[in-house]
């Protein structure tokens, strides 16, 4: 190895275990197993758990540092809950039939081991993959789907949102400041209870919706209503001595011209609910007392209370005992009971402590905090690290605050998750319901003017894709005797009907904003290349309902859940995220958020991975990458064909659902593996029909010297024209209508593009933690970017952070600047997208002696991917990166280049930060500056309208300050003598939105600015 890349270590290495270390470990061991014997675990689950825990014992405590300050101690613990919890559920035979009766649910665990549900989680990751390898061996690969591990963690930040939303709900509309007063009085008077036993009441009765009634369509927007129809059930039943509001209060109750209430108008408008769904709820709400309580309601307008003054009764039922002391007790014992029956025979965590802060399985300050999600250990400031959000949200308004009128007089509230929830399937049903189930006229006219008509074909298909996604068949297991369990499955079939309907308008309506750019830009009618092609529609119905799905936060159909369904991979999908947002105007700025963070998780690794169908076009457009990706097994299987999804969902809906959530290891959908593609799926066949012999890829051969072209080709990538989106789903052999090329390349560049840009936002993040020079991060980026155009075998099966690391690392010892890869990956840390596999599992494939040379794949830490595999394979091109003669100490300032190779392409301009629209009636941007733009943007005349966060200007004497006398002076409350105020609605969005998009100078932005039709002030003296 020649000097100066140097091999990588990480520095600081721990001691050898030692004798008392052992001792320690060996007392960890016998707590184990006391705790197994607490829990009265059967002999062969006791025996199986601790010969998993025994194997596992030295992985984790021969690197405590992983933990952080956790002590052994405490590594045991979570060692302990880990394989406890594990064990059982994944074992067969006797083990798993001794734990059908008395089965030990998550919480005992958890309470036995001493840890809070948030940490537990919060560790889960990183155990998860140390111990996958000792899983996997003993329970098979899928060991982790079949714990449904991230469908619980996701259930248990739902509860969180949900448990603040109800509190602060229940806090506005009840009293709770003088409880114990009131308390005494109602236990004095023997009438009514405690405002404490109906907050539990309330929360009892939505437990019981949740498990009787929300089953398969359990998610954040369904449970939303549910607990706003049993605030109305409170509002309607508990005193009016406990209530915090008045019905007559205009500004949160609007009346309707006979002078009453309607409740359940203003409550949907309140937290922006649909009031048909509430209604719904609350015809489910009434029917789940009457069926667990038996209690019997009576016609609200025939009851004679005060609760009900002021309130229109139409429509309303009243339960006239409801809430009084007696009643009130006995229905808490029998929700109690009902719950706890249900609760030992077939859930993992006990929803009752969400609303007991002081519950030692909770962790009072992340549940009770400001902090509105569970697992984020990083700071929304880092936005810049994320792919591109910044251009998905520069038009969009804030979020609405969830509360308005007296009940909520902040108007500039943070969205919470529940909020946002409601926002978006308020925009669902404002924006995408109204429309037709059919193509519009101009849908249908583009699809009849193809050469022939495929108007059914296109329609037959959605149906059949839509279903799979939202079976409206019943499934699950239905242990539910009475009248529940028809409103069980009536819920469930509504659910699901509800949400292909709002997926299939969707579809239609992008599909056909879609068709009518690219006749713009064709100028012809005829595309029947893009719209005969299978794929091209199963990504945008894929897309259509993950967007719904996401609106929803469903539990049990997160990504990506939709692409096994339809039979696509991670690439495909890739392909029509872009397409998707630019022509779909009116999304909301999370929908848009949440399609970039998939775009984000699809190009960083999900597209690399084994089964992509990234590498069917890298294979003709690269021909001499097919030997490695054959010998690799990293080729897509056929696209299963419609009859074959719809025969699988007709036949076996309960069966095929817990298959098409697991995605296999060398097939997308295990279940169609056999099946041959469709006439329509253009070019998807395993193995090309035509060996691509000309060398017009992006990329260049390994062992050859690029040529100039191929160079510009590559690197450009800032000056590349978006192609017409027909050659991204062609037959990768096709030649691309715009000429030059086929489409596998231009399908390759596109992609590429995307993986250099989100590159070179991941490097600029890090490279500013890491404080290093602006030209470091330049050969980092260059060295990216030839690793990606020469060494396209590193990021197979990857993550291209791997790459990224092991570059700042490589380039970091050519240029003798002092960093240890130590810091880079403790740096790493600290960015948003970091996750512990990827500096901890890399993907390796070795000859082995034992099999005669034959490639054995493994995974290692990313010191040994750095020695062993990166460094020999892009050595020549570190020792290249910087010129020779050039002294040590001048390379972080030389701008040259490699004698006699192409120039590389700079590092580009990044935008700042996320612009962020702060008014929906006017245009008003704020977004964050940095200090090494500050002074070339603030000009000496207009310095005083901006306000620096951490500097102030020299007319105030803080940031806070800065913020009020702007304000001041741009209301003209400062007491001078303004000529006019600033109009800031002069500039339109889409001006907005062009200026932002721009990599221009900042001499030329400020001459842009002062050309803005504005009124100014002088110039302060």
């Amino acid at each position: 190895m020649s000097p100066g890349v140097g091999v990588a270590h990480m520095e600081d290495p721990k001691p050898p275990i030692s004798s008392a270390d052992e001792r320690g470990a060996d007392g960890i061991v016998a707590r184990f197993a006391d705790l197994c014997k607490g829990l009265a675990f059967g002999g062969n689950t006791e025996r199986e758990a601790m010969n998993v825990f025994k194997e596992g014992k030295n992985l984790f405590f021969a690197s405590v540092t992983s933990f952080g300050s956790r002590s052994p101690e405490e590594i045991g613990r979570y060692w302990s809950a880990f394989v406890l919890y594990c064990v059982p559920r994944l074992s067969t035979g006797e083990a798993q039939e001794s734990q059908k009766e008395g089965r030990i649910t998550l919480c005992q665990i958890l309470r036995a081991c001493d840890l809070a549900i948030v940490d537990f989680f919060h560790k889960l990751p990183l155990f998860s993959l140390k111990a996958g390898r000792i899983l996997s061996d003993l329970y098979g690969s899928d060991w982790d789907k079949r714990l449904e591990l991230k469908e619980l963690q996701e259930n248990v930040t739902q509860l969180i949102d949900l448990s603040k939303f109800y509190d602060k709900a229940f806090g506005e509309f009840f009293s709770t400041t003088n409880m114990r007063r009131k308390d005494q009085d109602s236990a004095a008077s023997g009438s009514v209870g405690n405002v404490q036993d109906f907050y539990r009441f309330g929360w009892l009765l939505f437990l019981a919706l949740r498990t009787h009634v929300f089953t398969h369509c359990k998610n954040l927007v369904i449970c939303t209503n549910g607990l706003v129809s049993i605030l109305a059930i409170l509002i309607l039943h508990v005193p009016i001595g406990f209530r915090n509001f008045s019905v007559k209060d205009m500004s949160l109750f609007v009346k309707q011209s006979n002078g009453r209430v309607n409740l359940l108008a203003c409550l949907s408008e309140i937290y922006h609910t649909s009031e048909d769904d509430l209604k719904r709820s609350m015809e489910v709400t009434y029917s789940l007392i009457i069926d667990i309580l038996k209690k019997n309601p009576c016609c609200a307008s025939r009851c004679k209370t005060e609760n009900l003054d002021h309130i229109d009764t139409e429509g309303l039922k009243f339960f006239e005992d409801l809430l009084e002391e007696k009643s009130l007790q006995s229905s808490l014992e029998i929700l109690e009971k009902d719950y706890s029956d249900l609760l030992n025979t077939k859930y993992e965590l006990d929803e009752r402590i969400f609303i007991n802060t002081e519950d030692s399985l909770l962790d009072a300050e992340n549940v009770s905090g400001g902090t509105t999600r569970l697992f984020s250990t990083k700071s929304n400031l880092d936005d810049l690290a994320s792919p591109a959000r910044w251009a998905a949200s520069l038009l969009t308004p804030h979020s609405p605050p969830l509360l308005n009128g007296s009940l909520n007089c902040n108007s500039k509230i943070a969205p919470t998750p529940v909020s946002a929830a409601m926002t978006t399937a308020k925009w669902l049903r404002d924006f995408i319901s109204p429309l037709h189930s059919k193509p519009s006229a101009e849908l249908e006219h583009f699809l009849t003017s193809c050469d022939q008509d495929i108007t059914s074909t296109v329609t037959r298909r959605a149906n059949i894709i839509l279903e799979a996604i939202f079976p409206s068949s019943s499934f699950g297991e239905r242990s539910i005797s009475g009248s529940l369990q028809s409103v069980n499955m009536t819920e469930d079939v509504a659910w699901a009907q509800e949400r292909k309907m709002e997926a299939l308008k969707l579809y239609y309506k992008v599909l056909r904003e879609i068709c009518l750019a690219e006749s713009r830009f064709l100028n012809h009618n005829n595309l029947t290349s893009l719209l005969s092609n299978e794929r091209f529609h199963r990504c945008m119905l894929a897309c259509s309902a993950e967007l719904v799905l996401a609106t929803h936060k469903t539990v049990i159909l997160m990504f990506p859940a939709v692409l096994d369904r339809t039979g696509l991979t991670a690439f495909d999908m890739s392909r029509v995220i872009e397409t998707f947002i630019r022509y779909e105007e009116s999304l909301p700025r999370e929908l848009k958020r949440h399609l970039n963070s998939l775009e984000e998780r699809l190009l960083e690794s999900m597209a690399w991975e084994r089964g992509s169908s990234l590498y069917n076009s890298l294979i003709v457009a690269r021909p001499a990458l097919a030997a490695e990706i054959n010998s690799l097994g990293l080729l897509a299987e056929p696209m299963p064909s419609l009859d074959a999804i719809g025969m699988h969902h007709d036949n076996s809906i309960a069966d095929l659902l817990p298959e098409l959530s697991q995605k296999a290891v060398t097939c997308p959908v295990v279940i169609f593996k056999h099946i041959t593609p469709t006439a329509d799926d253009r070019g998807d066949a395993r193995s090309p029909k035509r060996p691509c012999t000309e060398n017009r890829s992006l990329f260049v051969q390994c062992n050859s010297t690029p040529t100039r072209k191929e160079h510009m080709l590559t690197f450009n990538y800032l000056k590349f024209k978006t192609p017409p989106l027909q050659s991204k789903f062609a037959s990768p052999s096709q030649p691309n209508p715009a000429g030059g090329e086929i489409c596998a390349e231009t399908v390759i560049r596109v992609f590429c593009n995307k993986i250099l840009k989100l590159a070179a936002i991941r490097i600029k993040s890090l490279g500013e933690k890491l404080q290093l020079s602006q030209q470091i991060l330049e050969y980092v980026y260059r060295m990216f970017q030839q690793i990606l155009c020469q060494r396209t075998s590193l990021f197979f099966n990857r993550h291209i952070d791997q790459i990224i690391l092991c570059s700042l690392y490589g380039v970091a010892k050519v240029c003798h600047v002092d960093l240890t890869f130590k810091s880079i990956v403790n740096y790493y840390k600290t960015q948003p997208q970091c996750k512990p596999h990827v500096v901890k599992n890399i993907f390796v494939a070795v000859p082995s002696a034992n099999r005669n040379g034959r490639m054995v794949q493994e995974y290692v830490n990313i010191i040994t991917f750095y020695n062993q595999i990166f460094i020999p394979s892009v050595k020549p091109l570190l020792v290249e990166l910087v010129p020779a003669g050039v002294a040590a100490e001048d390379k972080n300032h030389a701008d040259s280049q490699v004698p006699g190779s192409p120039k590389l392409s700079s590092f580009p301009n990044l935008p700042d930060m996320s612009p962020k629209k702060v008014s929906a009636a006017h245009n008003v941007y704020v977004s964050p500056l940095r200090q090494t733009k500050m002074d070339a943007l603030i000009s000496p005349s207009s310095r005083s309208f901006y306000a620096c966060i951490g500097e102030s200007t020299h007319a105030y004497r803080s940031p806070s300050s800065d913020l009020t006398a702007i304000n001041n002076r741009l209301n003209g409350g400062d007491g001078r003598n303004l000529k006019g105020r600033i109009n800031f609605d002069v500039v339109s969005d889409s001006v907005v939105a062009r200026i932002l998009g721009k990599n221009s100078s900042a001499s030329s932005d400020a001459r842009a600015t002062t050309n803005l039709p504005m009124k100014r002030e002088e110039p302060d003296p």
